[in-house]
């Protein structure tokens, strides 16, 4: 398939295309699970064929909990896609952490309540294990390439995952600092969640664009003063795409590529055909063809 790409790159909030691609196809996947949040943008970046998806679509149509994730995941593994690289927006939870920052996380805490948060569903089971939820592999790519550009880089902490697309209230800000969290967004989960599902290496470059209320000394949050700091930010995330891209080496025995090994519980001889079909992409290395099966 001409489409066929190994780097997945998911843009975030300011983060709409990326320059310096070439020999570009846009693509519009299906899926079982509805339509991803734009077509896709395949081309080759520094060497590197890449797949790049706006996650609000372009012109930033979609709210945090209006995105399809599971069918943004599923259309980049369709695709070939091996390694995702998520780029957000994200308030900072910590007085180090300034505007303009880069973080790369290494954990998440999810408060998200209303999204599709796995695959496996309607008879069928799986428990994939998420302790590390992030690629280390991955997220030390991101953080060298962050480094050698001159970027504030925080490397590892923990990214809160709200729902939005409201922002918090200051108590709720607070009571999120005394848990220890450095940065807080809207969007890289359940991503990450279904990534793992997918096998995917999944690592997230956090963009920082300001603090998060707490902070009584800045002003309040607003949408402006946010994408002002997020366009400076775009600038620099480009740059370092096209240094970490060419780096993003593939290694077969990454943990992330077996996380279904022993994470499907459902009887085998109990899971329906029409859900076999419907997640073979995802199964087809874990659940064996079914003796008998159409």
């Amino acid at each position: 398939m001409n489409g066929q790409a190994s780097v997945g790159i998911i843009g975030g909030s300011g983060l709409y295309d990326i320059e310096g691609l070439t020999s570009v196809q846009e693509i519009r996947v299906r899926t079982p699970f509805g339509a991803p949040s734009d077509a896709i943008i395949v081309g080759m970046l520094e060497g590197t064929r890449v797949a790049f998806l706006s996650r609000h679509g372009r012109g930033h149509q979609l709210s945090p909990s209006a995105i399809n994730y599971r069918a943004n995941i599923y259309a980049l593994k369709s695709l070939g896609v091996s390694r995702v690289i998520s780029l957000s927006a994200v308030g900072s939870m910590k007085e180090s952490i300034r505007p303009g920052d880069v973080v790369v996380p290494d954990q998440f805490i999810d408060l998200t309540k209303r999204r599709a948060s796995t695959f496996f569903e309607e008879g069928i089971v799986a428990h994939v294990a998420f302790g590390e939820p992030i690629c280390a592999a991955l997220a030390q790519v991101l953080a060298v390439s962050s480094q050698r550009l001159g970027a504030r880089l925080h490397r590892g902490g923990t990214y809160l995952c709200m729902e939005g697309p409201q922002f918090s209230t200051r108590g709720e800000s607070r009571v999120y600092r005394q848990w220890g969290v450095d940065v807080i967004g809207m969007t890289n989960m359940p991503e990450a969640k279904l990534a793992r599902e997918a096998e995917l290496c999944y690592a997230t470059m956090a963009l920082v664009t300001d603090y998060d209320c707490w902070h009584q000394t800045e002003e309040a949050v607003t949408v402006e003063a946010i994408l002002a700091t997020l366009h400076q930010n775009v600038v620099l995330a480009k740059r370092i795409l096209r240094v970490a891209v060419p780096s993003v080496v593939e290694s077969p025995v990454c943990s992330c590529h077996h996380a279904l090994d022993d994470a499907i519980v459902t009887a085998r001889k109990s899971i329906p055909t029409v859900v076999r079909k419907k997640l073979a992409l995802l199964t087809h290395r874990v659940l064996a063809p079914q003796k008998g099966a159409h």
